[in-house]
Order: C-alpha cells, then sequence, then structure tokens
C-alpha cells in the first residue's frame, strides 16, 4: 500500500471519529437539556412567547335628559417604576442618585400621599434589589392620580425623558364616577370593582351597551424590551341617556330627605313623572341609617308592598265601570266597627254614625264605606272584581329597565272575607311605581303608559337607538267612570270638610294645608297602610304612608307619589300633611323649574307651544 493510500485512509477514519464525537456530543448535550437544564430553557421559551392580552374598552356614560352626567368612566392613572432599566445603572449610577431626591420631592408635593422621604426610601430599596439589579415597583403612589397630575408628574427631571431613561410609567385605569354623588344613585345603579360589570340599576341592565367590546394587545420586542402593541382596536361603550332631570331629581331627593328626617321613617320613595310621555323625570329611594342619616340603598320604587287606601281608587273604579253603584249613592257607616260575617272588623280613623255618599266616601277615605261598596257589587264573584281590575292594565307587566322590577300580585279570593279587605288596600301587593302608572293613567284621559326611565342609546354623540312612549291600555274605564274617579279625587285634596289631604284644623280653625297649594292644583289620593311585624301580624303603631297624585289638575303634565315607612312621630303622621306636604312642595317647586306655564288673572295657565 502506497503512501498516499494510507494518508487517505487516516483521514477518512479521524473525519469519521470527529462526525461520532460530534454525534456523541451531540446526544449528551440533548441529554443535558431534557434533565439538567430543562426548566432554564423552558423559561426562556416562555419569555420569547407572544401572548395576547385584553385592553379594556372605556365604559359608556350614563346621562340624563339634558345630557349631563350621571355616571361616567373617568381616566385614573397608577404611577409604577421599573428600576432594572439598562440607563439608571450607567456610570456608577449616576442618572439614578442625581435624581432620585428631585422625584421624591416632587411626587409628595403633586400626589400628597407620602412624604418626600418615603418616596425616596422605597425606590432606592427597590433600585439595589437583587444585587443592585432593581425590580419593579408595581403602584409607587398610595392611589390612583389624575390626568393633571400626570401630566405634572411628566415634567419632572428624568421623568420627561422617558420611561427608558427614568423607568417611570403610568398605567391608565378607568374609575366609575357620578359627578351628582348620591343623586339617583340605586336607580343609576353600581358596578363591579374597577372597570367590572354592572350589578344593580341602569348599570346592570345596560352592561353590554355601556361596556362596549375590549381589544386586544400583545407583547413585542420593542427597543430592548417587551413591550404591548395593540394588534385590534377596543370598541367603546355607548351612552345611555336617561328620562332623569337632575335638576327635578335634586328637588324631589330633597324634599324627600327633608321629611324622612322630620318623622323618621324607616324609609321613603318618591317620584315624579310626566303625565303623557311616561319619562321619569325624578326617582329617589332613602333608607334610615344607623345613624340616622338617609342614603339611597334599595329600590323601593319597583318592590311589593300593600297599598292601603290608595288602592280604594282602583276598587271603586271597578265598581262605578261595572255599574254597581252611582256617585252619589248613598253607604252608610257606623261608630261601631262594621263585623263582616262574624269575622272580619272595619274600622274608620274617625268613627261616627253617619250617610256617606259614594264620592264623599272616598275623599274621606272610609274603609267601611268601601268594604260595602265592595261587597255588594261583588259577593259570590269576586273573580269579576279582580278581572275588572285586570282590564284596568294594572296587572299588566310594566317592564321596567331597573332590575329585579316585581310586578303586581293580585289573586281571586277564596272567600268574601277577604275581598273586603282588599277593597281598601289590603290582601294585594302593589310597587309605587305601579301606583303612581294607574294614578297616571287617570290623569292621561285613561291611558295608561309605560313609566320610562331610558330614552336613547348615543354612539360617538349620534343616536343608535330611541325608545318611544308605550301604551299599555289606551282605555282603562269608561270616560263617565273616568270623570266620578277625578271628582273624587279632586274632593280628596279641596274639600276642606271631608278631604284627607286638604287640611288640618284645630278648633274648627285651618292651622296648615296639605296637598293643596296657592300655585299649583293638585288632585290625587291618600293611603296609610297598617305594616305587618313578623310573629304579631298587622300593628296599629306601625304604617306606611302614601300620597300620590297629578298636576295641575286641569291640564295635568305630572304625576308624582311619595311613600314612607313607618314614621316614629306616631300618633302625629298623617298621609296628607307629610306625604301630601312633600307632593305639594315638589308641585311647586316643578312649576317654578318649568317655563312652560304663565299667570292669567291669578291662575296658572298652561301655554301650549
Amino acid at each position: 500500500m502506497s503512501d498516499n493510500q494510507r494518508h487517505t485512509i487516516f483521514r477518512f477514519a479521524v473525519i469519521f471519529l470527529l462526525v461520532v464525537a460530534g454525534f456523541i456530543a451531540v446526544i449528551v448535550k440533548i441529554g443535558v437539556i431534557q434533565t439538567r437544564e430543562r426548566e432554564q430553557w423552558l423559561n426562556i421559551a416562555k419569555g420569547q412567547v407572544k401572548t395576547n392580552q385584553p385592553v379594556a374598552a372605556t365604559r359608556g356614560n350614563i346621562l340624563d335628559c339634558e345630557g349631563r352626567l350621571l355616571a361616567s368612566s373617568m381616566p385614573q392613572y397608577y404611577v409604577s417604576m421599573d428600576t432594572r432599566v439598562e440607563a439608571l445603572h450607567q456610570g456608577k449610577d449616576t442618572l439614578f442618585y442625581h435624581n432620585v431626591d428631585t422625584i421624591a420631592r416632587g411626587l409628595a408635593r403633586i400626589v400628597h400621599d407620602r412624604s418626600a422621604a418615603e418616596y425616596r426610601q422605597i425606590m432606592v430599596e427597590a433600585f439595589r434589589a437583587n444585587k443592585g439589579k432593581g425590580k419593579i415597583i408595581n403602584k409607587l403612589t398610595k392611589r390612583r392620580i389624575t390626568y393633571t397630575e400626570m401630566k405634572e408628574i411628566k415634567e419632572l427631571p428624568l421623568v420627561k425623558r422617558g420611561v427608558y431613561k427614568s423607568g417611570i410609567d403610568f398605567v391608565n385605569q378607568h374609575r366609575r364616577v357620578k359627578p351628582f354623588g348620591s343623586l339617583a344613585s340605586r336607580t343609576i345603579g353600581s358596578i363591579y370593582g374597577e372597570g367590572g360589570y354592572g350589578n344593580a340599576g341602569l348599570e346592570k341592565r345596560f352592561d353590554k351597551e355601556l361596556a362596549g367590546t375590549d381589544g386586544i394587545s400583545t407583547r413585542q420586542r420593542v427597543g430592548g424590551r417587551w413591550e404591548n402593541v395593540t394588534v385590534k382596536e377596543e370598541e367603546d361603550g355607548i351612552d345611555v341617556v336617561t328620562t332623569i332631570n337632575a335638576d327635578l331629581q335634586d328637588i324631589v331627593e330633597t324634599a324627600l330627605r327633608e321629611r324622612l328626617e322630620l318623622v323618621q321613617g324607616d324609609w321613603g320613595c318618591c317620584m315624579l313623572m310626566e303625565t303623557q310621555s311616561g319619562h321619569i323625570k325624578a326617582i329617589a329611594n332613602l333608607d334610615r341609617n344607623s345613624d340616622g342619616t338617609y342614603s339611597e340603598m334599595m329600590n323601593h320604587a319597583v318592590t311589593r308592598v300593600e297599598p292601603g287606601s290608595t288602592f280604594k281608587t282602583i276598587a271603586l273604579m271597578a265598581a262605578l265601570d261595572d255599574n254597581k253603584f252611582k256617585l252619589y249613592d248613598t253607604v252608610s257607616v257606623t261608630r261601631e266597627p262594621w263585623v263582616y260575617m262574624g269575622k272580619s272588623k272595619h274600622t274608620d280613623s274617625h268613627p261616627k254614625d253617619t250617610i256617606y255618599t259614594v264620592r264623599s266616601a272616598l275623599a274621606i277615605s272610609s274603609n267601611q264605606a268601601l268594604a260595602k261598596i265592595i261587597t255588594r257589587s261583588y259577593e259570590g264573584s269576586a273573580r269579576k272584581f279582580v278581572k275588572r281590575i285586570g282590564k284596568m292594565g294594572l296587572m299588566d307587566s310594566l317592564y321596567c329597565e331597573i332590575p329585579g322590577a316585581q310586578n303586581a300580585w293580585i289573586t281571586v279570593p277564596n272567600d268574601t272575607v277577604t275581598l273586603s279587605k282588599m277593597a281598601y288596600g289590603y290582601s294585594v301587593l302593589l310597587t309605587p311605581l305601579q301606583i303612581m302608572a294607574f294614578y297616571n293613567g287617570i290623569a292621561n284621559d285613561g291611558r295608561m303608559i309605560r313609566p320610562m326611565l331610558v330614552s336613547e342609546l348615543r354612539k360617538d354623540g349620534l343616536t343608535v337607538k330611541t325608545y318611544e312612549t308605550e301604551t299599555i291600555r289606551s282605555s282603562m274605564c269608561k270616560k263617565s267612570t273616568l270623570h266620578d274617579i277625578r271628582e273624587c279625587l279632586h274632593d280628596v285634596v279641596w274639600d276642606n270638610n271631608l278631604g284627607t289631604a286638604s287640611v288640618r284644623k284645630w278648633n274648627g280653625k285651618i292651622v296648615a294645608y296639605k296637598a293643596q297649594s296657592d300655585l299649583v292644583s293638585i288632585a290625587g289620593k291618600t293611603g296609610t297602610a297598617q305594616m305587618i311585624i313578623p310573629h304579631r301580624g298587622y300593628s296599629g303603631h306601625n304604617h306606611r304612608m302614601t300620597f300620590v297624585g297629578y298636576f295641575p289638575e286641569e291640564h295635568p303634565q305630572y304625576t308624582c307619589i311619595c311613600m314612607i315607612e313607618n314614621p316614629k312621630n306616631y300618633p302625629a303622621y298623617d298621609a296628607g300633611y307629610d306625604c301630601g306636604g312633600v307632593v305639594r312642595q315638589i308641585a311647586e317647586k316643578t312649576i317654578a323649574y318649568s317655563d312652560c306655564y304663565g299667570i292669567e288673572e291669578g291662575k296658572l295657565i298652561l301655554e301650549r307651544r
């Protein structure tokens, strides 16, 4: 074998051995990576993956009918600091230590939540962490800062050089605020946490529209560090325009609060509604706190209660419309309780032996008289009584924008004894909203309409959906019945001898006015219902007071209801004086607020436009 052949064989042998050695080295390295270095490389791999993250949309606003903000998402910011940025650690940390005191003093001056010394200590400790490599401070300030404060912080030395030099950044988080404070707070509702979903009121009912659609961002390498880059733009929420008028809301809530503080009721509810449109201009729900103050906690407006004597109007309308009685037919009442069928006692608050016309019986709100009228009309045919009430629209669903709103509960009684109690508002359940809607139908020429809280939805200032007035019943009863009922409701306020919402007298002299007003004529009905006390039944010392009415009586423009639960000034409570007085105050101020009325020969005249 020649030298050249031996040399060639040797070269191939060396190459083969190198290939084998390389292969063995690769196998060994793979084994090391899969075992000893596995976690290290998995962590590196995770860091290289582009992860999608949601970009929160800005929640839409809730506005009053004049476009004023009732609820809005205001931008606020957390201040964060990444002390790991390379620029801060160059040149023996000169950039950081030359500016940390100035930044600390600036934050203390602008934010007012920590001292300059505290800010300096936090930043220095974070800078020195991890053997001088630094760490991230997620919340450098204790509280969120406003946009104005953020702009001011950005002008501090070093901070104005940007996040890659200072490490200071601002995390945007929208906060839900109510510019009018507690005004209509329970109706407007609330959301879970910051930027969460609606959990009450209009915030819950229109959560999908208000929330909008979140965008998507992904992590990408930018300038030597990972940044979130938007892939899909977020779509901000739609604005909800309510029927509420913030000025009228303030009038209603103030009047209710003042009366509640005077009588120390457990809670109160008051609403003001436009007669022809059904637009609710104000809605107040106030509960008594442990310290005696009042705040919005529950939606009493849509919670069922026994309506008491406000139901007498409904019962009498049924009897008149079925031609069971006429307005000037008579009914006798007695000083002693009237016992019906040996089981049910019926007493009046002003007991005496007398004879009332049907009209005067409603004006003075006689329990005995109404019980006799209804039992004589429907004895043995209670189903017909309930059916007649159903034809008026009272039992139809009102569909309210407030989540959890309850429907009326009126069932056919098994016996006439129960029917006799239904005549004046027991064994039936209605919400204040339903009571107001019924009386609004009387004011609206017999047309019963659905109360509305939302008029439209807007996107970028443009209307995307409009909600129209909805008729529940075009005619609640015969025109003659409607005329008679209006006459009765007039007497409740203006008959100074019988009307329960007319005047207070002492020794035959008028000492105070209830729902009567020199500025505006009001018609309506009082109601005083005994409350059920657990394990005791109905209590003669715990009552629920109500007045519901409309104004101006000649050309009704508004319907208003006030209900107060369990006033503590027993026995001085008076539904006509307390609740009727609240409605009178609201009516006078509403008229003064409105520009569609004039005075002619000393009387209020609706100016047609």
